[in-house]
């Protein structure tokens, strides 16, 4: 009788490969026999639906003939005429380059002459890991090795319990918020030989007390006095690559947005866009009072005129 693998893994037939996985997983790690809820029969029935419907050759003949699809596959054989199929080739698309595994005794030595002989299954690459990395503004616009932890062993495990190691990678100079490094080799463990997974590295900035970022371009807010901006000045300006000395022209405004080409972020580096903001003393003594009084009658302005 055919067995409803989808009902088994408590998915509908429409599931993603993914939808899939995640199932299996979450079933495996209840029904494992290790674990104080464990059904081996159970976790054997999971595992064999599993392994149907996460291969989408296996899945498409399930779908068709059922999980007797393996029998109803091969039946009629002798339709062929004389010269037989390559069941080698068939059965190692259904199960994985598993060969005639299962239907030896049918001819040549050893029982696997007629079907081509027993192959090994495919091998597979091991799963990506993706992992966020902090990075502060000044190790973006340099460049930093920074020491991440890595999970290590098979994917596939029900237990999700995973041992850790440490591996240094470089973070190159210019990364922008959200940029990804493939670091290879250094995910989960491959298959049946296969290559080991890719370590994906999320690049997250971390918020800076004095810069703020817009993609590649960095933002600084610089106070002057009102002196400086009426009469100009050539005052420090902090950059991500250290202070530099910038010409503030005569009757500057405060909102003034001036530019510093090629000091944002990026390989192609961005703009740092420098925001004049003009701060006025406090007049907390009679003479301050009284400067700001000849101020006021020597140069008569209502910036509330227009």
């Amino acid at each position: 009788m055919s067995k409803d693998y989808y009902a088994v893994l408590g998915v509908g037939r429409d599931a993603s490969e993914a939808d899939i996985k995640k199932a299996y997983r979450k079933m495996a790690a209840k029904y494992h026999p290790d674990k104080p809820t464990g059904d081996e029969a159970k976790f054997k029935e999971l595992s064999e639906a599993y392994e149907t419907l996460s291969d989408p050759e296996k899945r498409g003949l399930y779908d068709q003939f059922g999980s007797d699809y393996g029998q109803r596959h091969t039946s009629g054989f002798g339709g062929f005429g004389d010269q037989g199929p390559d069941f080698g080739d068939i059965f190692g698309s259904m199960f994985g380059g598993g060969g005639a595994q299962g239907f030896e005794g049918f001819g040549g030595a050893g029982g696997h002459g007629g079907f081509g002989g027993q192959r090994q299954a495919r091998p597979q690459k091991g799963e990506d890991q993706n992992i966020a990395v902090m990075v502060s503004l000044q190790e973006a616009i340099s460049g930093v090795e920074k020491t991440i932890n890595v999970q290590i062993g098979d994917s596939r495990s029900a237990s999700h319990s995973y041992d850790t190691k440490p591996i240094k990678v470089r973070i190159p100079a210019g990364v922008t918020q959200g940029q990804k490094i493939r670091v290879k080799g250094k995910g989960f463990s491959g298959f049946n030989g296969g290559p080991n997974g890719d370590v994906i590295i999320d690049i997250n900035l971390q918020k800076d007390p004095r810069f703020k970022v817009d993609g590649k371009d960095i933002y600084v807010d610089v106070p002057i006095t009102p002196w400086e901006a009426a009469l100009g000045a050539k005052i420090e300006i902090p950059t991500l690559k250290g202070t530099i000395k910038m010409a503030i022209a005569p009757g500057t405004q405060s909102g003034t947005k001036l530019r510093i080409k090629d000091r944002g972020l990026g390989r192609e580096p961005g703009n740092q866009y420098v925001v004049i903001q003009i701060h006025t003393p406090p007049a907390e003594t009679d003479e301050q009072k009284a400067l700001y009084e000849q101020m006021a009658l020597q140069m008569p302005f209502n910036p509330r005129a227009e």
